[in-house]
């Protein structure tokens, strides 16, 4: 089960992935109003296409619908960022654990390669991003626990919500460096098959992250 393979079978299926990327990544603003008839016109599908793909989406929590506006994206806010935030440990904390348990050691070889090949992008400093899916640290943690019932709440539900608050808010700066030893941190947890201290660093490295985007969001209400 993987973002990398994941094909567009049908014209619904390119609008869906395409609108969801242009979400994530702030080419379409948060709390921007989607609006079918310009969508089917960029996309070149028809508007029931992009119904589905919208509809799609709100099952994400990318999109909301409210009476008498519409879809539209949904805001990047303080309170969203501690509710989703507060799953997020919960759950990518217990995916942590099960990794350190279950994941196979050609994949935990495979987590440490993908680690030392975003060195270089990392030690500048500058930012630390990372593709959706197979390319994505998180993502392969979560695919690690081999938790069908997890990675089907983390990966449906709020993945790619909560990649568009750290791809937006929370992969530049002086995080970045501490946030990718925070990585090989749990990486090498799991590596050790110490469940518990995988749990742990997990649990932290998201709080951690929290505050970095918190503090940013402020900056911005404030600017």
């Amino acid at each position: 089960m993987s973002f990398m393979h994941e094909s567009a079978v049908t014209a619904s299926d390119k609008a869906f992935f395409r609108l969801r990327k242009e979400i994530v990544e702030g080419d379409i603003p948060a709390g921007s109003k989607l609006s079918e008839m310009e969508l089917s016109t960029k996309y070149e599908v028809s508007r029931a296409v992009v119904r589905e793909a919208i509809n799609r989406l709100e099952a994400c929590h990318l999109v909301e619908r409210r009476p008498n506006v519409g879809a539209r994206v949904v805001s990047l806010s303080e309170e969203g960022l501690m509710e989703l935030y507060q799953v997020r440990e919960a759950l990518e904390g217990m995916a942590a654990r099960l990794a350190a348990q279950h994941m196979p050691d050609e994949e935990v070889t495979k987590l440490n390669s993908l680690l030392n090949e975003q060195f270089d992008e990392v030690k500048g400093g500058e930012s630390y991003y990372q593709e959706a899916g197979d390319l994505d640290f998180h993502y392969r943690i979560i695919v690690g626990s081999q938790n069908q019932q997890l990675i089907a709440m983390l990966s449906n539900g709020i993945y790619h919500l909560a990649r568009m608050y750290r791809v937006q808010l929370g992969m530049a700066g002086p995080r970045v460096t501490t946030a990718y030893d925070e990585h090989k941190h749990i990486v090498r947890a799991i590596a050790n098959r110490d469940a518990e201290l995988a749990e742990m660093l997990m649990r932290r490295h998201i709080q951690y992250s929290k505050n970095n985007i918190a503090t940013k969001l402020t900056k911005q209400h404030q600017s």
